[in-house]
């Protein structure tokens, strides 16, 4: 145990007796415990004369700052008004997500709102809520499954493709998705994103990176799903070299995996210990981004959401290699994450939790449930919405109430209705689940243009 590093050894040093000892003992004990406490005391010495040379380090950036200018922890309050803010389809919208989104807005750091048609209560923001604030970010605003994103393929088949190929198709299917906790390919691929900086210069995410490898191409459970289906085009964009017509396509919607969710529990916790609120909105705890773990999780969570996507690079090019055909357009985008943008010429940070990204010409996929169509669009660029749509359909039925109000009978009944095929999924994700997708898009036509639609044909979900 006379090997093990203490708060003494630290003021032997000359570390002053406040809360920077408490830091760099967390820090050390987090990432360091394994290392020789010679050569530590060595390290922590020299961060104490020149802290300066250390910010923004992975370990030692924190303690730097508890020596410079220590984080101010305070008690905030809730201020009596609203930010400015906008509702969409508020009719078909239950008041536990409008009281989420109110309780937001009267954040210190909250500078506009905004609620989407498909919106329902969540843990800190409501899903389908959209929220810019003011250099202040909120992990729980962001989600759990940061960057999860929807991406859709289409071929150049016609969507006569499917006929007589419906078996050869849901092996296609089964042979190269993985869905769960557990299930990872079994061949594994390199990708750029596992040589970015962040994953040697940030601790946590350096011990991230071998699960996050062994989850490329994964999806998860829960509503992702890997789709067929038939990409119906009415407005072709020029540049996708397609006539109007419909066509053989794949559509996925899955997020972060482990690495996402470990990113939001670690600096959730951060941020609820930095940013004390009344109990009722401690979700919303922020991390101000001037700080050594605001910017640190900064970088996290844009790292989450570039693997994000690789994981559906993968998933999409395992199945056009099965398929042997090229894939002539991609539509893309993330939901659950946050972006730098300007609201009335301020520049803010733009929580979309469950929402689309619908800048002026911004191409996204807003998915139905499973037996009714997605919708390809091209946003409008509506600042009443913070430039944002809808990210699906939205549930209208709790994952609970779903377990104690269908039946698997009644499902399989929907499904053959339907003529679709589904290869796993739980009662928790049944079709009925979902509110309206039609409903949704016509409270949200001032915020896209719909230039087609998806159709799914043959689902894979988790068991």
């Amino acid at each position: 145990m006379g090997n093990k590093l203490s708060g003494k050894d630290l003021i032997k040093l000359g570390f002053p007796k406040n809360n920077s000892i408490n830091i760099a003992l967390g820090q050390i004990n987090r990432y360091r415990k394994r290392e020789k406490k010679e050569s530590i005391l060595t390290e922590a010495k020299d961060v104490l004369l020149n802290p300066e040379k250390y910010e923004g380090n992975g370990t030692w950036g924190k303690v730097a700052e508890g020596l410079i200018k220590p984080v101010q922890v305070r008690m905030h309050q809730l201020k009596a008004t609203r930010a400015p803010f906008t509702i969409f389809g508020e009719n078909e919208i239950d008041q536990q997500a409008k009281f989420q989104l109110y309780d937001s807005l009267k954040l210190p750091i909250s500078v506009a709102g905004a609620l989407m048609p498909d919106a329902h209560s969540g843990y800190g923001l409501p899903i389908g809520g959209v929220l810019a604030t003011d250099n202040a970010i909120i992990p729980y605003g962001v989600g759990v499954d940061i960057g999860c994103r929807m991406s859709l393929s289409i071929f150049d088949l016609p969507a006569s493709h499917f006929k007589g190929r419906e078996h050869q198709l849901e092996a296609i299917l089964k042979d190269n998705t993985k869905f769960g906790m557990y299930e990872t390919h079994a061949s594994r691929v390199d990708h750029e994103v596992f040589h970015k900086s962040e994953f040697q210069d940030i601790p946590l995410l350096k011990n991230l990176l071998p699960k996050a490898y062994k989850q490329l191409g994964s999806s998860g459970g829960g509503n992702h799903f890997v789709e067929f289906g038939i990409a119906k085009i009415d407005n072709p964009e020029n540049e996708w070299k397609l006539e109007k017509g419909e066509y053989f396509a794949v559509l996925s919607h899955s997020g972060s995996r482990g690495l996402g969710a470990n990113i939001a529990k670690h600096y959730t916790y951060l941020a609820t210990k930095q940013c004390p609120l009344p109990k009722n909105v401690q979700h919303l705890a922020w991390l101000d981004l001037n700080t050594h773990d605001g910017q640190e999780y900064w970088l996290a969570m844009n790292l989450a959401g570039e693997y994000a996507k690789a994981c559906h690079d993968d998933i999409h090019r395992r199945i056009a290699k099965a398929i042997g055909k090229r894939v002539v357009v991609t539509i893309e985008n993330h939901h659950n994450f946050a972006w730098k943008e300007l609201v009335n010429g301020q520049e803010c940070i733009v929580h979309r939790k469950g929402a689309t990204p619908a800048g002026e010409g911004q191409l996204g996929i807003i998915p139905g449930s499973m037996t009714s169509p997605g919708f390809i669009v091209k946003g409008k660029g509506n600042s009443e919405s913070l430039n944002s749509a809808s990210h699906g359909a939205g549930r209208l039925f709790s994952r609970a109430k779903c377990k104690s109000s269908f039946t698997q009978s009644q499902i399989n009944k929907e499904l053959k209705k339907h003529d679709l095929t589904l290869i796993g999924g739980n009662i928790d994700e049944a079709p009925m689940a979902y509110k309206d997708i039609e409903k949704v898009m016509a409270n949200q036509t001032d915020l896209v243009e719909v230039l087609g639609t998806f159709t799914p044909k043959i689902v894979r979900m988790d068991r």
